[in-house]
C-alpha cells in the first residue's frame, strides 16, 4: 500500500468515528432492532481499500476469504456467492449433477425438509424439479426430530435439507447417521447458525454440504452474500462450475491454463482441442460475489468470536429474565448443543388471556422490533399450495408457530440495558393481563 492510500484509509477510520451516533439508549425512543449488521472502522476501511484497488469482480480478497472461512468452519472448500439464497440453490442443484452417477437426484425425487422455515431452503427443491416432503417441528427448539424424518422416508426420498432454526442446531449427528443409513444426501442450511456447535462440532460439518448467508441480519455480513461449504471435492467442483456459468474450467478470472492442457480436451461432441475456458459441463448460473464483499468478509471474520459471545449473552439474559412468566412458551437449547443464537423465539400459549398480535403491538409501540418465525407453515402460503409436495404426519406445531410465534433480537449491537428494557416490557404486558 502506498503512502497516499494509507493516508486515505486513516481518514476513512476518522470519518467512521465522526459519523457514529453518540446518543445513548433512550427507552421507548431508541429503536431496538431484531437484527442488523455491526460494522466498525476497520470494515469501512476494508471496503474502501478494495475500492481504491478497483477490485470490482471476484479476486484476491474473495479467495482469501473463502480459504479463511473454510478453515474456520472446518470444511475443505468454501465458495463465496452473491447471497445465501444462491448458496442454497447451488447446494441443491449440485445434487442433480451427472458427475454424481447413480446418486444424482432426478426430477420427481423427494427431499425431506421442515414446514416451518424460510422459503429459500425449500425453493431450490422445486426449482430443480424435486418434491419437498414437509415434516413438523418441536415447539421450544423449533427443529424437527430424527423420528419424524425417519417416518417421512419414502421409496423416492433421496436427500434432506433443513436449517438450524434461529441458530439452534437440530440433532445433526443423528440426522447425519439417518442419512447415511438410508443413502440420503444431507444439506445443512447454516445461515442462522455460524458459530453454533453440536456435540462439540461446528454446525455445518455434519452434512455433505452446508450453506451460509452473509446478509446484514446474519452473524457475519458482506452486504449481500453467501457461501457453500463442503469437504467433498467432487461436490466442491460441481458447486464451482454451477456458480461460474456452468463452465468446466477452474481457472480464476484473469488466469489461463492452470491445468496445463487448456487446448488438450475433447468433451461432448466438440472438436478436439476446444478452448477449455469455454467448455460447459453444467447448466449453470453466474452467482459469484465481488472482491468488495470478500474484503468486508475478511474484516468481519476477525470479530466472529465476539459476535457469537454477545449473541449468547443476550439470549441468556432474555431466557433468565422471562423465566416463570405465565402464558409464554420459552425457547430451549437442543441437548448437547451450544447455539450461537440468531434470535429469541416466543410462542404465546393459545389459552393465554392475550393474543400474540396484542403482545407484538405493545412491543412495537415501545420501539422493540419483532419478526415472525419466518414463513410459519409454508404449505399454507399461496406460492406453495399448488406446488408438488408431500406432507408427512400432521403439521400441528407448524400451525401453532404460524398463529402464535414471533422472535426478538439478540444481535451484538443490543446492549444489556436494551435487553433489560425488553424483559421489563414483556413482563409488564403479561402481568397486566394476569
Amino acid at each position: 500500500m502506498n503512502e497516499r492510500a494509507a493516508h486515505i484509509l486513516d481518514e476513512v477510520r476518522k470519518y467512521h468515528q465522526d459519523v457514529q451516533d453518540g446518543g445513548g439508549f433512550v427507552p421507548g425512543v431508541t429503536e431496538i432492532w431484531p437484527s442488523g449488521a455491526v460494522l466498525d472502522e476497520e470494515d469501512r476501511a476494508a471496503l474502501v481499500e478494495a475500492a481504491l484497488d478497483m477490485r470490482i469482480a471476484a479476486g484476491r480478497s474473495s479467495r482469501r476469504f473463502e480459504s479463511a472461512f473454510a478453515r474456520r468452519m472446518k470444511r475443505r472448500k468454501a465458495h463465496l456467492t452473491n447471497s445465501g439464497s444462491s448458496a442454497n440453490l447451488l447446494a441443491v442443484s449440485s445434487l442433480t449433477s451427472p458427475l454424481l452417477g447413480d446418486r444424482r437426484l432426478r426430477p420427481g425425487d423427494e427431499v425431506l425438509t421442515v414446514a416451518a422455515g424460510f422459503p429459500t431452503t425449500v425453493n431450490p427443491i422445486l426449482q430443480n424439479g424435486l418434491v419437498p416432503v414437509f415434516v413438523d417441528v418441536e415447539l421450544r427448539t423449533y427443529n424437527t426430530t430424527v423420528e419424524r424424518l425417519e417416518r417421512a422416508i419414502g421409496p423416492r426420498t433421496r436427500a434432506i435439507i433443513m436449517a438450524h432454526t434461529l441458530g439452534n442446531p437440530f440433532e445433526a449427528a443423528e440426522v447425519a447417521r439417518l442419512a447415511e443409513d438410508h443413502d440420503l444426501l444431507l444439506i445443512e442450511d447454516t445461515c442462522d447458525a455460524v458459530g453454533s456447535t453440536y456435540d462439540g462440532r461446528p454446525a455445518g460439518t455434519f452434512g455433505d454440504l452446508a450453506t451460509v448467508s452473509f446478509y446484514p441480519a446474519h452473524h457475519l455480513t458482506t452486504g449481500e452474500g453467501g457461501c457453500v461449504l463442503t469437504s467433498n471435492l467432487v461436490l466442491a467442483r460441481i458447486v464451482e462450475s454451477l456458480r461460474d456459468w456452468g463452465r468446466d474450467c477452474w481457472c480464476e478470472p484473469g488466469e489461463n491454463d492452470t491445468c496445463h492442457k487448456r487446448f488438450g480436451y475433447q468433451m461432448g461432441t466438440l472438436p478436439a482441442g476446444y478452448d477449455h475456458k469455454y467448455i460447459f459441463s453444467h447448466v449453470g448460473y453466474n452467482l459469484k460475489a465481488t472482491d468488495l464483499q470478500g474484503a468486508l468478509g475478511l474484516s468481519q471474520l476477525d470479530k466472529l468470536d465476539h459476535f457469537c459471545s454477545v449473541r449468547r449473552r443476550n439470549w441468556r439474559l432474555l431466557r433468565e429474565g422471562l423465566d416463570g412468566l405465565p402464558w409464554l412458551v420459552l425457547p430451549e437449547v437442543t441437548p448437547r448443543s451450544d447455539p450461537s443464537w440468531f434470535g429469541f423465539a416466543l410462542t404465546v400459549d393459545p389459552e393465554a388471556p392475550f393474543s400474540r398480535a396484542a403482545l407484538v403491538d405493545f412491543l412495537e409501540s415501545r420501539r422493540i422490533g419483532t419478526r415472525r418465525l419466518f414463513a410459519g407453515n409454508l404449505t399454507r402460503h399461496p406460492a406453495y399450495i399448488d406446488q408438488p409436495h408431500r406432507v408427512s404426519g400432521e403439521l400441528t406445531n407448524s400451525d401453532t408457530i404460524t398463529e402464535q410465534t414471533f422472535w426478538i433480537g439478540v444481535y451484538p449491537a443490543l446492549t444489556e440495558e436494551m435487553i433489560d428494557y425488553v424483559v421489563a416490557s414483556i413482563a409488564e404486558f403479561v402481568r397486566s393481563h394476569g
